[in-house]
This record gives C-alpha cells, structure tokens and sequence, in this order.
C-alpha cells in the first residue's frame, strides 16, 4: 500500500515594516513566540521591509532550507497603505519567480482581520 502525500511543511513569515530601533522588533518577535509556543512543529520566522533585518526574501530562503514546502505570509500592518497595496505584492511576485515549488500564502494585513480590531476595542475599552 502507498503512504498518503503529506503536505510540505508550512512555516509562517511575519511581515513588518521594520525600524533602526531594537526595542521596536519586540512586539514582531513576542508574535513568533506565542506562535511557537502554541505551535511547537510550525517555523515561524520575522522579516521586514527596510531598516530591519532580515528582509522577506533572506527570511522565507531561511525557512526554505529548514524544508518548508509551503509559506504564510502575515503582513503586520494595522493598516493598509502602499507598503501593503503595492510593496508586498510586488515582493510576494518576486518569491514565487525565485521558488515556484513553493506553495506561498498572503493573508491580510492584520488591521484588517475583525478579531483583532475587537481586541484593540476590549483593549482601549479597558
């Protein structure tokens, strides 16, 4: 009998904008934390898009080498400006040109998902 096809591992990419400050990283990398906490099998990695490093194309080539066969990409902006409308696809075309095997996901921009606009509501709401 044959073995089922599993699926490529998936790893997961947090996407945020990025800043010469260290301290500003924290929040990016509690993130991955929780998610590997809750998650222990899944590889989570940060990137940014400029002042940061490392940048989408050196994180996801990071988790391609670990074997990932499958990338989300969660892109960590509360809003949806040109960085999400127009940069990211753009990078997003560039990976799958570079790695057509690979199976990349984009979600929405995190401020766009209503759970989390309720939270940041509970949370003002105190």
């Amino acid at each position: 009998m044959s073995q089922p096809s599993q699926a490529p591992p998936r790893a997961i990419v947090l996407f945020a904008h990025g800043s010469r400050d260290p301290l500003w990283h924290r929040p990016i990398q509690a993130v991955a934390d929780a998610i590997a906490l809750r998650a222990p099998g899944t590889s989570v990695a940060c990137a940014y898009l400029e002042l940061s490093a490392p940048d989408l194309r050196t994180a996801c080539a990071a988790l391609i080498d670990q074997g990932a066969g499958a990338l989300t990409v969660v892109p960590m902006f509360l809003g949806v400006g040109k960085h999400a409308r127009e940069d990211l696809p753009a990078l997003m075309q560039q990976l799958h040109a570079q790695w057509p095997q690979i199976d990349f996901a984009l979600q929405t921009a995190v401020g766009e998902n209503p759970r989390l606009v309720e939270l940041l509501a509970d949370i003002a709401l105190g």
